[in-house]
């Protein structure tokens, strides 16, 4: 199979740098996802490319040229090239020499099998010709992409033994790509599911977080529930936790709302605060993303006008519970709600205590009576309103 050369040619500098790196004589070529995607039609971010050529020797060609070389991972081969603003990652051809389920000790080669080899999935270790468009295919991932299979290559166990991420990146991929899960892979994944406890937090909530943000993941999830994958991992997740993510999705379709890989989670999770924070903290989530999942957690219904709860925990938390406790009102409030300024009260304690409020810590208090009032009012902008209800409050004419 051939693919078009102006798919790649016609992106802003990345024609200088193939240029720069010999193209022509066969020392480069596309590889991975940008070859994947292009198959299947689908839009393409990021295009890596693979060469013969020693790091060394592409940094050298890249600054003769006047491209800047940035060193992104030397010891594996990789130097990023920046040209016209554009960054490709350029990495030397490697063999594993020994693993470590983390990560590799490697070598470079000049063999493109030998590379193709250590990739994960066939469908992942397709090259394409810089210049011709040529489709390099080894291990049969063309087919495997037309009947929509995420084989791995040669013997998932080993493939798993070198890196323990490739469990959670079989069902990533598989949720993406696949009408189902491959025999082999999934046993393996199975049997080597205590491995995930040897990988960093880090590395695995950005799988998981990806998994989530899928269109359809509940069938890929609820298989790995079924097959006790994330027990090592995220124990905490409820037994009906794949039904309980697709009622989610729904609510999300439904409301027309973006999809939210953290909704999603919290969808999956008991309605305990307390909990959420442990496993926010365990999966090393940003502070956004943890207020986010902890709010979440509680399901009380939401008030009559959303905008008061969005006022005390943030609008994207309070569509977070509209969609998770089934508001029919979700769809209602979509637009409006995460289009929503949070307004501030027009008046402060300085204004209590000109109306007669004597100093001191019920300066605070009668404002907080005065606030909820605003809030049930609607938020209304009108100082001379706000002050009405404040001299209501300290019972002041």
């Amino acid at each position: 199979m051939r693919l078009d050369p102006s798919l790649w040619l016609e992106r802003p500098g990345l024609a200088a740098v193939l240029n720069v790196l010999d193209a022509s004589t066969g020392t480069v070529r596309l590889v991975g996802g940008a070859v994947r995607d292009w198959l299947l039609d689908l839009p393409v971010q990021d295009i890596d490319l693979a060469t013969t050529l020693t790091p060394d020797q592409v940094i050298t060609k890249l600054e003769q040229a006047g491209l800047r070389a940035i060193p992104t991972g030397l010891a594996h081969g990789t130097v990023t090239a920046v040209s016209h603003g554009t960054h490709t990652e350029i990495t030397t051809l490697r063999r594993d020499v020994q693993s470590f389920g983390r990560h590799a000790a490697v070598e470079f080669t000049d063999n493109w099998q030998s590379d193709a080899a250590r990739r994960d999935f066939t469908i992942n270790a397709l090259y394409a010709d810089p210049v011709s468009g040529a489709v390099v295919d080894f291990f049969q991932g063309e087919a495997d992409l037309a009947s929509r299979t995420v084989r791995f290559i040669g013997d998932p166990l080993q493939r798993i033994a070198e890196d323990h991420l490739r469990i959670l990146r079989f069902f990533r991929f598989s949720a993406r790509f696949s009408r189902s899960l491959e025999p082999q892979g999934l046993a393996a994944c199975a049997a080597r599911a205590n491995d995930l406890m040897a990988l960093s937090r880090e590395r695995i909530r950005d799988e998981l977080l990806k998994l989530l943000a899928l269109p359809t993941p509940t069938a890929t999830i609820a298989a790995m529930q079924s097959h006790a994958i994330f027990q090592p991992v995220l124990p905490e997740l409820l037994p009906q936790a794949a039904d309980l993510l697709q009622q989610t999705l729904a609510a999300e379709q439904a409301a027309g709302a973006d999809a939210s890989a953290i909704r999603r989670l919290a969808a999956m999770l008991p309605s305990e605060p307390a909990l959420s924070e442990s496993v926010a903290r365990r999966l090393r989530l940003s502070n956004d993303q943890r207020e986010r999942l902890v709010a979440a957690a509680d399901r009380t219904p939401v008030p009559v006008d959303p905008r008061a709860l969005a006022y005390a925990i943030g609008a994207q938390a309070a569509m977070d519970r509209l969609l998770l406790t089934a508001d029919p009102r979700a769809a209602q409030w979509q637009g409006p709600l995460l289009h929503w300024t949070r307004p501030r009260l027009p008046i402060s304690g300085k204004d209590l205590i000109a109306m007669g409020l004597p100093p001191g810590p019920q300066v605070s208090r009668k404002l907080g009576l005065v606030e909820q009032r605003w809030i049930a009012a609607g938020f209304p902008a009108s100082r001379d309103a706000v002050n009405a209800m404040a001299r209501d409050v300290l019972g002041v004419i």
